[in-house]
């Protein structure tokens, strides 16, 4: 993330510019109300994200993951992945205003007897699925404070609003991409904490493992966390089951491997990581975000 003040003069105006225009989507957001707002977000992406270049990107993708799948299939799929973009992001400063529920917005979860127990130590394994938000603020019904590594985004100013966001009324570890992250999030371990990491995108760095079929740069840090402190893996993935309305999945932790050779065992758990999470893809892949390089970058020229 950039310092502010290090910066010429036009580009903190239009970083500022940029920031009043997220802190007015999130108004209108609020003054919609939740149904209304996903609703309002999925339309308006649904209609332009695939006129845009960047679904170049998600159109490849989805040749790589499903290559006999028709192309009006793939067509049909990247218009539900940006309908479940948009409204992620109308959603997003309403989530921590959500519940536990029956019906309507908010959320319901199965598998709630695989959660950490207070004060045990562990890994939530996700992916960028439906509205991935939805998991801190259901966890703190089960007294997890779960602490997650985020990228933050380039402009300061739009950080600080996204932050503010998220925090809510229960303010949440966040820990920013990088060694410095890295480092908070391995103290947050120790002291006996729950991480939240989503290990669906890519690390110019990693391991070279199998991702949808396809080789893929894959960050082994979670399974070098799990081993280090012998604690759980475990799945955790979220459904859109309607407008603002999800369902939390929680599953077994995933098996540790003990090979004896520590570096066979990293690959061996980031391996069954990626295959979880491809599991998740395949079953509900209009609620994936395919827009980022997952592969190499070969495969997008």
């Amino acid at each position: 993330m950039h310092d502010a003040t290090q910066v010429p003069a036009m580009r903190r105006l239009a970083w500022k510019a940029q920031a009043l225009l997220v802190r007015g989507c999130f108004a209108l957001a609020r003054s919609l109300g939740p149904r209304r707002a996903s609703s309002l977000g999925g339309a308006i992406l649904r209609g332009i994200g695939p006129r845009l270049p960047v679904s170049h990107v998600g159109r490849r993708n989805l040749e790589l993951a499903f290559p006999t799948a028709s192309g009006a299939w793939r067509e049909a799929t990247l218009r539900l992945a940006w309908d479940n973009l948009g409204r992620s992001m109308m959603e997003m400063p309403l989530v921590a205003t959500l519940g536990a529920t029956e019906a309507g917005p908010g959320w319901e979860v199965t598998g709630a007897e695989h959660l950490p127990k207070p004060g045990q130590r562990a890994i939530m394994l996700s992916a960028h699925l439906a509205n991935w938000e939805v998991l801190p603020r259901a966890s703190l019904l089960y007294g997890i404070v779960l602490g997650s590594l985020y990228r933050a985004p380039d402009n300061p100013y739009v950080d600080a609003e996204i932050r503010r966001m998220r925090h809510g009324s229960a303010p949440l570890p966040l820990f920013p991409k990088g060694a410095k992250g890295g480092r908070q999030a391995l103290r947050h371990l120790s002291q006996g904490g729950v991480l939240g990491l989503l290990a669906d995108q890519k690390l110019n760095e990693g391991l070279e493992l199998s991702f949808l079929g396809q080789p893929a740069m894959t960050a082994s840090a979670l399974a070098e966390f799990a081993l280090r402190f012998r604690c759980p893996v475990i799945p955790v993935h979220v459904q859109r089951i309607g407008p603002c309305r999800f369902r939390v999945v929680v599953e077994p932790p995933l098996p540790h491997p003990d090979s004896g050779d520590r570096q066979a065992d990293i690959r061996s758990l980031t391996l069954a990581a990626n295959e979880r999470m491809g599991d998740w893809i395949k079953a509900r892949p209009g609620e994936w975000l395919w827009l980022h390089r997952r592969f190499p970058k070969a495969v997008y020229r």
